[in-house]
């Protein structure tokens, strides 16, 4: 068993605490009207198209639907080996950057083997990040995605926890070129962990939430940072899907497929929402 274990900080806040109860709410968010509407198949594929997702990382009663259309697009594609997560640092342990190197993640399902090779090779091309399991403790822009992953593949997967605190194009570039060499002859998938819009109306969220997506839709990671600067818009993670953009066409994406767009009021009506996205890069 690794030495290191991160042990979960959001089982029974944004998703449930039990096992059985986890596995429900993930199987209930394919369901979803805004869901997929079916549960998962793998596909048994020797040629995985997909190198990359978008994924939100709110709560699964809010957010889980939409992050449903992405990991229903990964299960078709097959099984990849390895997962890059990456996310947003939301300020809240003390660390800016960081890369975990060795060890595992548990949540309810079990638990999520670091893939140290791939791990040591970004974290030795981002000499700035910090390497200590400590970095992510209170972070919870990973930790959600993992469920989803352990729900899909078990314990057959691994991963690399990626978390950025600069959201600059010069960053994003560092982080995505790291990663794409990282993985170079490896079976993985890179995925960014991100919200949209944060406490505008409905309608403001769609209108400049499309702006960004047209940005991802055309690769364009240096325009998305670009048009979410200069328009302010409260996206929570520029810089990891500027990052998965940068590398996920460096391992052969010529293609990034929306596949939902919601607000939490589609859940929750409110004055004021916040906006979740999902889509798939593919060669």
């Amino acid at each position: 068993m690794p030495e290191s274990i991160r042990m979960p900080v959001v089982a029974g806040q944004f998703y449930p605490a039990g096992t059985t109860e986890l596995a429900r709410q993930i199987e209930a968010s394919f369901m979803h009207a805004l869901g997929p509407g079916h549960l998962p198949e793998i596909v048994d594929s020797r040629s995985r198209e997909c190198v990359g997702l978008i994924s939100p990382h709110a709560g699964y009663a809010f957010s889980g639907h939409i992050a449903a259309h992405a990991y229903c697009a990964l299960a078709e594609d097959g099984h990849p080996d390895v997962a890059v997560v990456v996310g947003l640092n939301h300020g809240r342990g003390g660390f800016a950057s960081a890369v975990q190197t060795s060890g595992a993640w548990r949540t309810p399902l079990g638990l999520v083997t670091i893939a140290e090779d791939v791990a040591e090779d970004i974290a030795g091309a981002l000499p700035s990040f910090e390497t200590a399991p400590e970095a992510f403790r209170a972070e919870h822009s990973l930790e959600v995605q993992l469920p989803f992953l352990q729900y899909l593949y078990e314990e057959a997967l691994l991963f690399v926890p990626v978390m950025m605190g600069a959201q600059d194009i010069e960053s994003a570039r560092a982080v995505g070129q790291a990663i794409a060499a990282a993985v170079e002859g490896r079976d993985a998938v890179v995925i960014a962990s991100t919200d949209m819009t944060h406490y505008e109306s409905a309608a403001v969220a769609r209108k400049q939430d499309h702006v960004l997506i047209r940005r991802i839709e055309q690769l364009d990671a240096e325009g998305l940072i670009a048009e979410q600067a200069a328009r302010h818009i409260s996206m929570c993670g520029p810089g990891p899907v500027a990052a998965t953009i940068i590398a996920a066409q460096a391992m052969g994406a010529t293609t990034a497929k929306s596949l939902a767009y919601a607000n939490s009021g589609d859940v929750m009506p409110a004055p004021e929402v916040v906006g979740y996205y999902a889509a798939a890069l593919v060669r």
